[in-house]
């Protein structure tokens, strides 16, 4: 099996890393840097983020594994300690049985940026946010080419189910399984007066459904995808629409969703 590790660079996760390559090399797993079957995260979800995005150009062939070291990894099924254990998965034995791991896929959010400068396509694991920099920002939204509201207020979260666990928890959103395939639109500090409406709760909008935020003055905007920030002052307007495209992750035991949450905010 071919394979990649990349580590988050504190010195924990450094050792992780280079024990990590001493047990593959032991037991005959490649690494290859350029066209890897498995990708190992060593850290936080941030390192599993910085991983996705690495390899974003060959999500359809390859899947992607968790060791956490931080404080949360929601995206980690492994622990610093059970390493030797995962590379004895990834070579397909445990306890002298073969073992080959179940390949869960989660949907991804694909945006069409469009600038007065030119236009843009991405893919997002977790989340897209487009926030005001100097102060309120104000945005149509359309759903399905028809204008649903205009907003007034910090900025707007647009998240992936795996991605409803984070920043998008935090604004009120709901925790969505990932086998729904959706994208979730929720408000960041909305004004809300009897001057300005907006909706004031979450929306969930189901694949081939799109939404378009169009920017209604000019003004300076921080967009971010995922863990990337991007200062924005021309934009027009960004398209979100559940992606084709899925992740894939290597289940090598079972570790369900709702599992996950509970051990991620209620253990």
């Amino acid at each position: 099996m071919r394979y990649y590790v990349l580590d988050r660079g504190d010195q924990l996760s450094i050792d992780l890393s280079q024990q990590f390559h001493k047990l593959a090399k032991e037991r005959g797993l490649q690494l290859d840097a350029e066209s890897p079957e498995i990708v190992v995260s060593i850290g936080g979800d941030g390192t599993m983020l910085h991983a996705f995005h690495t390899f974003i150009d060959r999500i359809p062939e390859l899947a992607f594994v968790g060791v956490h070291t931080g404080h949360l990894g929601f995206y980690a099924d492994w622990k610093a300690e059970e390493l030797a254990t995962l590379v004895d998965y990834m070579c397909g034995k445990e306890d002298h049985h073969p073992h080959k791991p179940r390949i869960v896929k989660y949907p991804l959010l694909e945006l069409e940026i469009h600038k007065k400068s030119g236009t843009s396509s991405h893919i997002a694991l977790n989340e897209f946010t487009l926030k005001g920099v100097d102060g309120t920002v104000v945005l149509q939204i359309d759903i399905n080419d028809e204008t649903f509201e205009m907003f007034r207020g910090d900025g707007i979260c647009i998240s992936t189910p795996s991605g409803s666990t984070a920043y998008n928890k935090s604004l009120g959103g709901a925790m969505v399984h990932p086998s729904i395939e959706a994208l979730q639109i929720s408000e960041i500090a909305s004004i809300n007066n009897r001057v300005f409406r907006t909706m004031g709760s979450p929306l969930l909008l189901p694949k081939h459904h799109h939404c378009d935020i169009f920017s209604c003055r000019e003004q300076k905007l921080m967009l971010t995808l995922d863990h990337n920030n991007y200062p924005i002052d021309d934009l027009i307007s960004v398209r979100c629409q559940v992606s084709e495209k899925k992740v894939s992750f290597a289940r090598y035991r079972p570790f369900p969703f709702w599992s996950r949450v509970r051990s991620a905010f209620l253990i």
